[in-house]
């Protein structure tokens, strides 16, 4: 393979040394030529990265932790034969592989996008006859003939152009069709200003060139950025990350606690050492929540909805939740921040300065003078000027479905638009002084001339061009009475220079009368006699919203910066309009290759705009940021942004304008091209992400209540308070189908006036596993205590068994209230009635849970028993009572300091200890002791009343019980002669879910 262009940089030496160096000549290669180099050189084709197979892929998907924990559930509850439960625990883990799967297949399309770039045939001159060929079959030294509207096949050194102009956007993020000159430059330019270079993929917006191809295939400029993009790591997102630290941290918990259940149990009581290896295997299985990756996964898919409807495609389900971490914005301007469409921004003549309002090239607007409307028909200076913008153009504006557009050049279709804003009736003009003759824009006299001519047979001559050629050529300008007088050309070159530091693009405008009876327009023509107009600034304007939007992300806490490849003036001017921090402290490429990897972080973080960018830079610039801990979002548009934005927490790619390569890149495609957007889907990602939080912090207590209701029984050598079947119902009615109703919980107040979240933090804080064991105990003492009441009452085990689920259920039922505000108060009409999902979800489970007690054939199949109005009276008093600490929990642990901060004003992130407590407060940790304490006490109290009660019986019945393995017979002889000797395996083992 060639070396690339970039490392001979043909564009710094002559089109006759680049023929030379490639030993060819202007009259092409011969076809036997051309064979013998495509067999050394290879086709003019991307190569395709080695892919692993399908079903690698999908077996990849299963190499988790978690994922581990819970296929050895799915086997150990395949041995215990309870196959509901195996059923449920593979169908999760299947599901999950399958959306994984699809996810990953759908990323590595990207260099297929970018391969899809290359144009399919090009005109080359073979044996000195012009011929089509495939692209493919393009080999370094061919000569090429492109014109409007051709795709470059390869990268080619210009040898001849004619009006040359290419749209490179898609490489440099240019908005502007870039001139072509064969002219060398010098070596060290970035890519964007190698004027006598054309680069495959990009394309001919205007005119005609020929070229000698210095690099094909993979050696070509954007054959660089894919191999870019196939080395670029993709990033884990950060609930991943902490998903996988929280399944290594269950894992070892669960291993912990069920060894301690298993020693405890054979040590202590004596128990069968068989039996309590099942028992706690079972435990293992029931602690695992199984339906939490469920949850998940369909409050992730929830949240993708809510964006599709605020024009944010989620491409990737985890990218959801990475918007809710996002601290940095880094965002190509043109097409992103900006339009992408150029309007005529100001225009300055004698009589003054002119201002345009509108956008794009949509030709509604008007023009501002000293900030006031200004009546176009009664200025006629403004006619004037106005008028050669519409006559001294070759551009067509359409407009379909209430969108505009031009076909021809970007610049003379905004010089139209600025002609209707100005009450210039095109059809009208072009009728009355209809065109006769023209000097076509060429790169070298820079400049057009039409000749028109009224139907009085009076000629005029129009002009407009770089302003400094005009300059040249005009002798005379108008002054305010529309005389002419002598051009004062240092005035006019300041306010060239006062346009172009505020990042317009300058165009000068003259005019002149023909000679009577001229047909013809000549060079000479235009040489003498012209009357300077004006000057005309032109700008791809920011997009309205973008402000708007950039200081919600300052209220928010992200910061924005703008990373692109146009002119630092340009992208200083954008900033300053967008509001953008520090916006005259540019870097270029070039500083930042003077720059190092340790220190471009720090400069990264204190530098908001950056201009003339490469691939390279760009992707430096987001690793840098990275590197400080920050989450980055990158957003692009062309080709060129594709690595950065895979190599981004989250790639954001423009929907209708942006290139194949880029949407395959992202995670997620604004289908609006709309930066606003991206806010309102970090306000998506954080909802998301907080009732995530919410659904975990309901979960897990409600598995520790039945958790703990195992080890308790055990602890105490009772019956178990719910059998394993039951625990499994509860689980089915309640994990799923009330965790679910969080996922459609509202916003919060001020969700956007929070600084985002830590990238490192964990999924449970301090505070949620006090919260977490806090419920559980309570949970724990509802379900027992009542247990143990309708057994001091007299009634059956399966009474009580009864009791036991229906209190759980509905201290799970109460717990969901509390749940659905972190720390607001959920007493309140807001908080019992103000969530359809959760009552529909509370509906459910009420019918779910009256057939479990009454229907005859649910009571044969989990042994339940009907309840008296007095024991529900009892489970609805337990529940409330649960409602009602926990919400006293949440008043003491509240804190002032996590109020949303008003707009402006800085937000300190809480971290260490005061992340629970804050600073000096002592109140809280005392009685959050006292809490614990409380909950101590009367788990003991608990427990001496079972032994005493036990011992009751013992000496009642004349029994002795004499060590840890007579006391489990008398149990056992007890337990018969009241009725309540079911399987001992199954009393014993814990829920199995």
């Amino acid at each position: 393979m060639q070396p690339s262009a970039e490392g001979k940089e043909y564009w710094a030496i002559g089109a006759d040394a680049a023929l030379e160096r490639l030993g060819a000549t202007r009259l092409g290669l011969s076809e036997a030529e051309a064979e013998r180099r495509l067999a050394v050189h290879g086709p003019n084709s991307l190569p395709a990265g080695r892919r692993r197979s399908a079903l690698m892929r999908f077996a990849l998907q299963f190499h988790n932790v978690l994922i581990y924990v819970l296929l050895a559930a799915a086997f150990v509850t395949a041995l215990m034969q309870h196959w509901i439960d195996t059923a449920v625990i593979v169908a999760v883990v299947v599901i999950n592989a399958i959306i994984g799967f699809i996810q990953e297949g759908k990323a590595e399309e990207a260099m297929e996008a970018v391969r899809n770039m290359l144009s399919l045939h090009a005109t080359v001159i073979r044996d000195g006859k012009r011929v089509v060929v495939d692209a493919t079959d393009i080999a370094p030294g061919d000569i090429v003939y492109v014109q409007s509207g051709d795709k470059i096949p390869a990268d080619i050194r210009l040898i001849r152009v004619k009006s040359l102009k290419v749209q490179e956007s898609a490489l440099t993020g240019e908005s502007l069709p870039v001139d072509k000159d064969p002219a060398p430059v010098m070596a060290d330019v970035p890519l964007g200003d190698r004027a006598p270079m054309a680069y495959s993929g990009t394309v001919v917006t205007y005119g005609q060139g020929t070229g000698v191809v210095v690099a094909t295939g993979a050696a070509t400029e954007i054959g660089r950025i894919n191999a870019m993009l196939s080395e670029v790591e993709t990033l884990s997102t950060p609930l991943l990350q902490r998903m996988d630290e929280f399944a290594r941290w269950l894992t070892v918990v669960i291993l912990v606690v069920c060894a301690a259940v298993f020693a405890f149990g054979a040590l202590v009581w004596g128990f069968d050492v068989g039996d309590m290896f099942m028992a706690a295997v079972g435990l293992a299985v029931s602690a695992i929540p199984e339906g939490l990756p469920a949850i998940i996964t369909i409050t992730l898919a929830i949240g993708v909805e809510r964006m599709a409807r605020r024009k944010a495609i989620i491409r990737q389900l985890p990218a959801v939740e990475t918007l809710g971490a996002v601290s940095t914005i880094c965002s190509d301007k043109t097409g992103t921040l900006t339009l992408n469409e150029l309007i005529v921004r100001s225009i300055v003549i004698s009589g003054g300065t002119y201002d345009t309002t509108g956008s794009g090239y949509d030709p509604h607007g008007g023009f501002l003078r000293n900030g006031k409307d200004v009546v176009v028909g009664e200025d006629i200076h403004l006619t004037a000027a106005l008028r050669p913008l519409a006559l001294c153009n070759d551009a067509v504006l359409r407009e379909k479905d209430g969108v505009w557009s031009v076909e021809g050049d970007p610049t003379e279709g905004a010089l139209l638009a600025a002609a209707v804003k100005g009450g210039v009736n095109l059809e009208k003009l072009a009728l009355e002084l209809p065109r006769t003759d023209e000097i076509p824009f060429e790169s070298q006299h820079r400049f057009m001339a039409t000749l028109h001519h009224d139907h009085d047979g009076a000629g005029y001559i129009f002009v407009k061009g770089a302003p400094e050629r005009l300059l040249e050529m005009c002798f005379w300008e108008q002054d305010v009475r529309g005389e002419q007088r002598p051009l004062d050309c240092a005035c006019w070159l300041d306010r060239i220079i006062e346009m172009a530091t505020r990042g317009q693009r300058v165009l000068a405008v003259a005019s002149k009368k023909a000679e009577e009876g001229q047909q013809q327009l000549a060079f000479g023509d235009v040489e003498s006699g012209l009357v300077f107009v004006g000057l005309i600034g032109l700008i791809d304007p920011p997009r309205p919203e973008a402000v708007e939007a950039i200081r919600a992300c300052a209220t928010a806490g992200m910061s924005v910066k703008m990373i692109t490849g146009d002119h630092a003036a340009t992208a200083m001017a954008i900033a300053r309009e967008l509001g953008l921090n520090r916006p005259d402290s540019v870097l270029t490429g070039r500083d930042l290759d003077a720059i190092g990897d340790e220190a471009l972080g720090e400069v990264a973080s204190a530098t908001t705009v950056f201009a003339r960018t490469s691939p390279e830079h760009k992707l430096r610039l987001v690793q840098a940021l990275q590197k400080r801990g920050e989450v980055v979002a990158m957003t692009g548009d062309g080709v060129n942004d594709a690595p950065a934005l895979k190599r981004a927490d989250i790639g954001i790619a423009m929907g209708v304008k942006g290139t194949e390569a880029a949407k395959e890149a992202a995670e997620m495609v604004l289908a609006d091209d709309n930066f606003a957007s991206i806010v309102h889907a970090v306000h998506e990602g954080r909802v998301v992400y907080e009732n995530l939080k919410k659904t975990i912090l309901y979960i897990l207590p409600t598995n520790g209540g039945e958790g703990l209701t195992v080890i308790a029984a055990i602890a105490m050598g009772e019956t178990l308070p719910v059998t394993p079947v039951q625990i499994l119902w509860v689980n089915l009615i309640t994990a799923v189908t009330l965790g679910l109703a969080l996922a459609f919980e509202p916003p919060t107040k001020g969700v956007m006036l929070r600084p985002p979240r830590p990238s490192g933090e964990p999924i449970l804080s301090r505070y949620f596993i006090w919260r977490i064991v806090f419920v559980s105990f309570l949970m724990l003492l509802a379900t027992f205590g009542l247990y143990e009441l309708e057994k001091a009452r007299g009634m059956g085990l399966d009474s009580a068994r009864t009791v036991a689920v229906n209190t759980l259920v509905a201290c799970e039922v109460a717990y969901l209230f509390n749940a659905r505000f972190l720390s607001e108060s959920s007493f309140s009409l807001k908080g019992l009635f103000g969530s359809r999902a959760v009552l529909i979800s509370v509906a459910i489970v009420v019918v779910l849970q009256a057939m479990f007690t009454y229907a005859p054939f649910m009571q044969a199949l989990f042994n339940t028993t009907p309840l008296d109005p007095e024991m529900w009276g009892h489970i609805a008093g337990a529940s409330v009572v649960l409602f009602l600490l926990v919400e006293v929990e949440k008043a003491i642990f509240r804190s002032p300091a996590k109020a949303p901060a008003p707009p402006g004003v800085p937000v300190a992130t809480a971290t260490g200890a005061a992340a629970v407590v804050a600073p000096g407060d002592w109140v809280r940790p005392v009685v959050a002791g006292l809490l614990g304490l409380l909950i101590i006490v009367v788990s003991g109290a608990f427990y001496l009343h079972t032994r005493v009660s036990l011992t009751r019986e013992e000496a009642s019945a004349g029994r002795t019980v004499v060590g840890g393995r007579r006391r489990r017979d008398a149990l056992l002889r007890r337990r018969r002669a009241s009725g309540e000797g079911r399987d001992m395996r199954d009393a014993r083992c814990a829920s199995v879910r």
